[in-house]
């Protein structure tokens, strides 16, 4: 089940501990206060598996119709179901739905092509983030009337 919580919700503490999980502690990282102070406004996507959190993303309005997906993790042992582009797919539609126009993206290098098959591109160089390579990638969406103009 797919479910949008706002941050401090009941299941804000699952999502962190998911991805300090997936994404922090194999790095020996974790949040400082400022990095969840910087989440107050931001959307989380979970997706469950009965009671157990198997995924889950964050969107941070960037302004000028421009969303930044981040931190998008899946459980060990929920990889490889297709949850992640599952996840991501949710998040393009409610980006539309609250009007964004494009969505960017951090991908860790060994992601990268993992977006690219759902049609994201990527922009300019590869830069260090929390230590690891990553790349801009960025997805824009048009709209489509099916009318002639």
């Amino acid at each position: 089940m797919l479910k949008w919580v706002a941050c401090g919700g009941p299941e804000y503490a699952a999502i962190l501990e998911l991805r300090r999980e997936v994404l922090r502690r194999p790095l020996g990282l974790d949040f400082s206060p400022r990095d969840l102070a910087a989440e107050k406004d931001d959307l989380f996507l979970s997706l469950w598996d009965g009671d157990f959190l198997a995924g889950c993303l964050l969107l941070r309005d960037k302004g000028r119709s421009v969303a930044q997906m981040r931190q998008v993790a899946v459980a060990e042992s929920r990889r490889g179901r297709g949850l992640g582009r599952t996840m991501v797919e949710e998040a393009e539609a409610e980006c539309r739905r609250r009007g964004f126009s494009r969505v960017i993206l951090h991908a860790r290098a060994d992601a990268e092509e993992f977006y690219r098959r759902l049609g994201y591109r990527a922009e300019g160089e590869p830069f260090v983030e929390i230590g690891i390579e990553h790349r801009l990638m960025a997805k824009d969406f048009r709209e489509r009337t099916g009318r002639n103009s």
